[in-house]
């Protein structure tokens, strides 16, 4: 049967014809294969819900690429071969009618048919296990190696180890996944060219907003109980005395009473914020704003000055300014050692083992291979000095607080990406880092002459503070 239409064939036939080369079906096949990929995602990256926000990364990144990198292909094959037959003596004017039966229309559809096949079925394999591998905690962690090791190694021992990376980092939904992929794709330049800074800074600068991750899982407007927190410390005398402080933690929340929850995104309340720089350490400017009671309140800390801080970026108080490493939290030294030994990780009962330990962990080592030898030489070095009765008599429990110590160190300092102990603070709390206290420092005041506040019972009840046998947990039961 011959096709009818003399135009359309006077344009197909020659294509046929000269498309029959190495570069234009490799083309063909780019295309093809680029299609079919995207018949496979479309579906899941068209719904909002979708439980894979890295589906997109291999639509609107990848297989774009290979499309159009496709569609060039074949014409350039044409091309070349148009002119590589001129070369020879010139390339036909005159072409065969296209049939059914014409070998060259033949083998074309054969090609494209085969290749169609062998992609849908590739295609279906493919995709699953791409989707499957870069919504993997693994592709997150440590498909970058060097520069994911400190945010990874704090992850597998968080309360969201069992979280993929991606429920926070991204969410459900298109539009953020795209605003990760932009950005993603200069995070991977950096990383190709080993350009990216050390350490990474934080906080991240365009994070999504808590409410649309965090609070998926989490409802800080719901009343929470009071919860008692005991802390455990160390000294740094011979006999590592210890001493307790209890705290019983007023959460609050809801419409039962304000607590830490409660006064800051209890009903109606909204508290904006202005910190002097990207860390969000220095903060001169709070807006607290309540539609229950009417109340709009601005405090500025003394010497800020209105003019200058009202042309900073202002920012909605949200969990993360709070709970800002709520899975990639990094402790300090006296800290990690005060919980080993708690755990009898690290034998209180090692003389002067606090001491020592916490000195060998703040020193400087370039790699943790340099490290655990340093941190094992040095304390087994001490007690065979200082005390030799007790390295003779118990070497299993210094080698074990040696193992404990240099546990700690590969937890919190990476050498390689600049981390050490402070480099990330926390702001749960006000021990540690400045925390509550850079808005709750009593020196943020009205207009009026009123300050934010820095009443420890407003947060807390202290029940015993540093004592060594707190009555309250012989009550409880807990001594």
């Amino acid at each position: 049967m011959v096709l009818r239409r003399a135009p359309f064939q006077s344009i197909i036939a020659p294509i046929v014809y000269l498309s029959a080369n190495l570069i234009s079906r490799i083309g063909v096949v780019l295309v093809t294969s680029a299609v079919v990929f995207w018949i496979f995602l479309f579906p899941m990256t068209v719904r909002a819900e979708g439980a894979h926000p890295y589906l997109g990364i291999l639509e609107f990144l990848i297989l774009p690429i290979f499309f159009f990198a496709g569609l060039a292909l074949i014409p350039l094959g044409i091309w070349l071969r148009v002119r590589r037959e001129r070369k020879q003596g010139g390339a036909p004017t005159v072409f065969a009618p296209l049939t059914l039966q014409s070998p060259a229309l033949k083998r074309l559809a054969l090609f494209i048919g085969v290749t169609t096949v062998i992609n849908l079925v590739l295609g279906s394999l493919f995709t699953y296990q791409a989707v499957t591998y870069m919504d993997s905690v693994t592709f997150c962690g440590q498909a970058c190696h060097t520069v994911m090791q400190p945010e990874f190694t704090a992850y597998q021992e968080s309360p969201h180890s069992r979280v993929a990376c991606v429920a926070c980092h991204i969410g459900p939904g298109a539009s953020w996944f795209v605003k990760s992929k932009l950005s993603g794709a200069w995070q991977v330049v950096a990383v190709t060219f080993d350009i990216y800074p050390r350490p990474i800074p934080t906080p991240i600068r365009d994070l999504r907003p808590a409410r649309e991750t965090c609070e998926t899982c989490h409802w800080p407007q719901k009343f929470g109980e009071d919860r008692l927190r005991i802390i455990n410390n160390f000294a740094d005398d011979e006999t590592n005395s210890l001493t307790k402080t209890v705290l019983l933690m007023r959460i609050g929340g809801g419409r039962t009473g304000p607590g830490i929850h409660g006064a800051h995104l209890g009903p109606g309340v909204t508290i904006y914020y202005t910190p002097a720089d990207e860390s969000r350490q220095t903060i001169p400017k709070v807006e607290y704003h309540n539609t229950v009671t009417g109340r709009s309140t601005v405090y500025l800390a003394s010497g800020a000055k209105a003019e200058e801080v009202n042309n900073l970026p202002t920012r909605l108080m949200d969990c993360m300014d709070c709970h800002n490493r709520p899975t990639h939290t990094f402790s300090l030294p006296e800290r990690e050692i005060n919980k080993a030994m708690a755990a009898d990780d690290i034998s209180p009962s090692l003389p002067f083992v606090k001491k020592k330990g916490t000195e060998l962990l703040k020193a400087s080592y370039g790699s943790h291979e340099e490290a655990a030898a340093a941190i094992t030489a040095g304390l087994e070095g001490f007690y065979k000095e200082h005390h030799p009765d007790v390295y003779a008599g118990r070497r299993d429990d210094i080698a074990r607080a040696a193992a404990s110590l240099v546990s700690i160190y590969k937890r919190n300092v990476f050498p390689a990406m600049r981390v050490t102990w402070g480099t990330y603070p926390n702001n749960i709390g006000h021990m540690d880092f400045p925390g509550c206290f850079r808005c709750h420092d009593d020196d943020h005041v009205a207009a009026d002459g009123k300050k934010i506040g820095q009443d420890c019972n407003s947060c807390h009840q202290i029940l015993a503070m540093e004592e060594e046998s707190p009555k309250i947990l012989t009550d409880l039961g807990l001594q």
